[in-house]
């Protein structure tokens, strides 16, 4: 049995799509027979500009191979990125081309890795299983309001309802996807196997702080800052609002990093540093005080579940977070000591702030309930029965 997987971004690179796609190929590895095959087909990192470990373009372990796929230099803008698509699906297509496969597995946040997907999978006449971790028509959507370029959302709707029709298994990773997909294609059983947390943040033990004497608390945010975050709408007044008492630091880069800079620049309790490996994260979660999530005030965003706030609960730290919706409800119903405010609202950032206790807190419940590793692991047996079947 050969299985093409196809995902942008893959270890070592920094994204929510690389922890999730290395996640489940180390599943998909653990089960995979004498006679199988995993070609993993991605990108070398590029998720930000600042931040480009080395990784090898070919690899193997084991059973599994991996390519990754050089793409020209590019900033986080959404033209950018669409050029930068180009060589990946063309070396897809060539790869695909050599080599007949049993399965198709796709992961797209942005849509058209899905789309590429579905045309490889109608090529070899294999089954296609999509992993849906985010609506791309509705994001689209809110981004491009007052845009000309509106105009493109006809056909970019029509190509998704073709992708969506074209797999024989869908997983979304938001229970609130499913409303939208279920108009796609309402004969499909969709799956439901969220984001999790990692094995790394099981074996790192955040033991509270040491206090730092006459020092402001640290509020953290790692993480793409893009429109989808708004953080130039939020973090400016915030700090401002809070005075000397709180300083945010914020790890990460993204399209919106040189507004977010313009805004704070002179602010003397705002910090902006370029992402850093993970070891390196670990720690500067350790060190702060109250970890901070915000997504821009949009519909789409009602809908999805962010990685980050797994990663933020595992740690036991406060969590002061700016989203609605799902997000909100999974906070309030099973993270303790979280507090949320409506996203872009100052002062609902500074009534949520001080209802807030800064102390660790176990969340073992939620850690057990999201394990990352074991919904990967029935992630996996859906497609490897999918295969079988197919």
């Amino acid at each position: 049995m050969n299985i093409l997987h196809l995902t942008f971004y893959f270890d070592p690179d920094l994204s929510a799509g690389s922890f999730r796609n290395t996640s489940l190929v180390d599943a998909l590895s653990r089960r995979l027979g004498a006679d199988d095959q995993l070609d993993v087909v991605t990108t070398l990192p590029n998720r930000y500009a600042t931040f480009s470990p080395e990784a090898p373009e070919q690899e193997s372990r084991g059973r599994v191979t991996v390519e990754r796929v050089h793409l020209p230099s590019h900033q986080s803008g959404m033209a950018d990125q669409a050029r930068s698509f180009a060589p990946y699906a063309r070396r897809v297509l060539q790869r695909s081309r050599e080599r007949h496969y049993d399965l198709v597995l796709a992961s797209s946040s942005r849509l058209m890795t899905a789309s590429l997907g579905a045309l490889v999978a109608r090529r070899q006449r294999a089954p296609l299983y999509l992993d849906i971790r985010d609506i791309f028509s509705d994001s689209l959507s809110d981004v491009l309001k007052g845009s000309p370029l509106r105009a493109v959302l006809p056909g970019i709707k029509l190509l998704e309802k073709w992708t969506i029709r074209n797999a024989a298994q869908v997983n979304l990773v938001s229970p609130g996807f499913r409303e939208h997909f279920e108009t796609l294609d309402p004969t499909k059983a969709y799956r439901l196997h969220t984001n999790g947390v990692d094995e790394a943040f099981l074996q790192c033990d955040f033991d509270p702080r040491l206090p730092r004497k006459n020092e402001p608390a640290r509020i953290l945010y790692a993480g793409n800052l893009g429109a989808g975050q708004g953080l130039h709408h939020i973090i400016p007044r915030a700090a401002q609002e809070l005075g000397p008492d709180y300083e945010f630091r914020v790890l990460g880069d993204g399209g919106q990093r040189q507004e977010l800079e313009d805004q704070c620049a002179g602010s003397d309790n705002v910090t902006i540093r370029p992402p850093v490996p993970r070891d390196e994260l670990l720690t500067e979660y350790a060190n702060a005080d109250i970890l901070f999530l915000h997504l821009n005030d949009l519909p789409a965003f009602r809908k999805v579940l962010p990685s980050k706030l797994f990663e933020y609960a595992a740690t036991g730290r406060p969590i002061l977070a700016g989203v609605s919706g799902e997000a909100e409800k999974l906070l309030n119903t099973e993270v303790d000591n979280a507090a949320v405010f409506h996203p872009c609202d100052v002062n609902g950032l500074v009534h949520a702030l001080n209802t807030l206790s800064l102390e660790k807190r176990e969340r073992q419940p939620f850690i057990q309930a999201y394990r990352r590793d074991a919904i990967m692991d029935a992630m996996a047996q859906d497609i490897l029965a999918l295969a079988q079947d197919g």
